[in-house]
Parts: structure tokens; sequence; C-alpha cells
């Protein structure tokens, strides 16, 4: 199966032209989008903006999106917060908004309830789309620290995810693969960057894209 992995968009709508380009070209079974739809915005701006990609999309909220966000998209995508879902053969597991932040952004949770609510859902194996990132692991801001979420990397280290996917942390774009698991943050949309991820059986591969163009 072949993905089209994004994230962080915050709102700039003019990008949905190349989002819906590769769409087009790249003919992905699904969009996987890990949230940050908005900058701040509405459920509204958050449904608006998910009709128009012209795919199926699983997509959770990141800390900058409105918590109203997963009730009102439900005509339009289908919401992976806190929620469990089949794509052929793999478990796909998702959880928005982030660890606690300096921000005091719309969507932040504490590292017990991240526990509370990822834990019931996880599955050896399975494909985890969080926004927040594992504790050290594409977490890092500018000076060098590490600002992802212990309990996303227990969580990691206990259920092994053939592939663990984030964002959040615009500056540290990547994938590698750590102890059977492809750990990948595509990098924020809002700057042109997405990728495609390949699942085939228990191997998975991951092309990073960008910047694109949006003309």
């Amino acid at each position: 199966m072949k993905f089209l992995v994004l994230t962080d968009l915050h709102q700039k709508a003019s990008n949905l032209s190349w989002i819906n380009r590769l769409i087009a070209e790249r003919h992905p079974d699904a969009v996987l989008f890990l949230g940050d739809v908005t900058d701040m915005g509405t459920g509204e701006d958050t449904a608006e903006i998910l009709s128009s990609i012209n795919a199926e999309v699983y997509v959770l909220p990141g800390n900058c999106d409105p918590r109203d966000m997963p009730a009102k998209i439900a005509d339009v995508a289908v919401d992976m917060h806190g929620k469990a879902a089949k794509l052929g053969p793999y478990d796909l597991v998702g959880l928005g908004g982030s660890n606690k932040t300096i921000f005091d952004t719309p969507f932040e949770l504490s590292e017990e309830e991240i526990d509370a609510k990822l834990r019931p859902l996880a599955r050896k194996g399975m494909i985890l789309m969080t926004h927040a990132p594992a504790y050290g692991t594409f977490d890092h801001i500018p000076n060098g620290t590490s600002v992802g979420s212990p309990a996303i990397l227990k969580i990691v280290q206990e259920f092994r995810p053939l592939v663990a996917l984030s964002g959040h942390i615009h500056e540290d774009i990547g994938a590698r693969t750590i102890d059977g698991t492809l750990f990948c943050n595509p990098g924020p949309a809002r700057d042109g960057h997405c990728a495609i991820l390949t699942v085939d059986g228990q191997h998975a591969s991951v092309e990073l894209l960008g910047p694109l163009d949006p003309a």
C-alpha cells in the first residue's frame, strides 16, 4: 500500500494545489494527515481544507487545531484521534494533539493522558500516526533540545510499530529505522514538504519530498 503523508499545513490553503497534483500523479491509497491542519483555526476551517483534498484522508488534530476538530470533520475525513482503523492488513492507530509546550496551544495533553488514550489502541506492528514525536526521535528544536513525548516513546518501545509517523517539529525532518520501526517526520506541508510511505508485508520505506512548488 502507498500513502501520502502530510503534516503541519497551518492553514496555507494555496498548497492544496501541489497536494492534489501529487495525488493525481502518485495515486496513493490514502492520505495520512498528522495534524496542524489549521493555525489556531476553527473546526469549520479544518473541514473546508480537508474536503478540498482529492483522496480519502485519515487525519488527527495537531496542537494548533481546535478541540472540536474531530467532531467537525466527520463528513469529509476519517478522524484518527484516539482511534484505530484497518487499512488492508495494517492496524492504523492515531493520537492527535501534543505533549505540553511552552506556548499553551489549544490541543495539548499531559503524558498521562497520552498513555491512557494510546495504550489501549496500540498493537504490535501497527502504523502509528501521532502529531507529537516520540522523545528523542525527530523531536529536536533548533537549540538541540528534545521536546518529544516520553509516553509515545514508551508505547513505541513496548509495541514496536512497523512505522511511527509524526510532525509538530518543523525543523527536524527525516526518516530512519530504529529497532525495526521506521520513524518519519515528513516536514511541514506549509513549506512544501511531504512524504510517500510504501508498506509491503513487513517492509516499509519512505520517500521524502519537498519543498514543492504550489504553482
